[in-house]
Order: structure tokens, then C-alpha cells, then sequence
């Protein structure tokens, strides 16, 4: 049977994962976090931040039940980031976003991941919900019909 997180939950996590995505696709090429930031008059550091940003958002609605079940993964500080962009944008460091998005989504998608796989939506209707425009990078959850849960 699963457990009952709310379907919310599931749109959060995929909501976040197509965030993750997007700033690889913005991040990819850059080694130098000076290249990053001023890249493009600074629009995949732009770009970037606003994602970290709707990660933090999203993150922090997320079931705390379902957090709870890793808690290795410092979710105040993925909230506290968000505010930080939010509320003091002259005053992020362009080396920390480099950092951030280089080193610290792959364990956070990796953790997002697991969390579908706890959650253990029906599979047409994830599929279905892959398939919204939003949710463009999100091709390679999409759950066969074998997969189906047997409990």
C-alpha cells in the first residue's frame, strides 16, 4: 500500500527536478564561475538563481515526513538559499551559485528520485503528468507499465 503523501508532494519533487535539469543545461561548458556570471550579460547566472531559488521553494513544501526519511540532506540551507536570493540578490556570491550548481544538485536529484520511488504514484497518471510542457527534462522518470506497483 503507499504511504500517504500528499500529490502535492510529487509535484514539488518533479517541479524541483526539472529545476536541476534546466541549470545543468545553463551550467554546462562553464569551469570558471567568472565565465558563469558574466556569460551572456550574466543569463545563466540569472537564470541559475531563480531556479536555485524555486528549488528552495519547492523543497520547503515538500511532506516533512517524506524529508525526514533523509535526513543527510540539508534542507534548511536548500530553504535558506532561496531566501537568500530572494531577499539579498546583490549580495550573492557568484562563486557559491558556481559551487552549488557543479557540486551540490547531483545528491539532491539523486534524493528527489528515491522520494518518487517512495511516494509510488500510478503510473499512467505520472506518465501523464511528464508529459505537461513544464516538465520538458523529466523524460528518463517515465515509468513503464510493467513497473507497476504489485502491493
Amino acid at each position: 500500500m503507499p504511504l500517504p503523501f500528499s500529490d502535492q508532494s510529487l509535484l514539488y519533487i518533479l517541479t524541483s527536478l526539472e529545476c536541476i535539469e534546466k541549470i545543468n543545461i545553463y551550467i554546462s561548458g562553464f569551469d570558471k564561475s567568472k565565465d558563469f556570471f558574466s556569460s551572456h550579460d550574466q543569463q545563466p547566472f540569472n537564470a541559475s538563481c531563480h531556479l536555485l531559488l524555486a528549488i528552495g521553494e519547492e523543497c520547503g513544501k515538500i511532506d516533512e515526513t517524506l524529508k525526514d526519511e533523509f535526513s543527510f540532506v540539508d534542507w534548511a540551507n536548500i530553504i535558506g538559499l532561496r531566501n537568500r536570493i530572494a531577499h539579498d540578490y546583490r549580495g550573492i556570491d557568484f562563486d557559491i551559485v558556481f559551487a552549488i550548481c557543479k557540486n551540490e544538485l547531483s545528491l539532491l536529484k539523486e534524493v528527489l528520485v528515491k522520494m518518487i520511488a517512495i511516494i509510488k504514484p500510478d503510473t499512467d497518471s505520472f506518465n501523464t503528468l511528464l508529459e505537461q510542457p513544464y516538465f520538458n527534462h523529466l523524460g528518463y522518470l517515465k515509468l513503464s507499465t510493467d513497473s507497476r506497483n504489485d502491493s
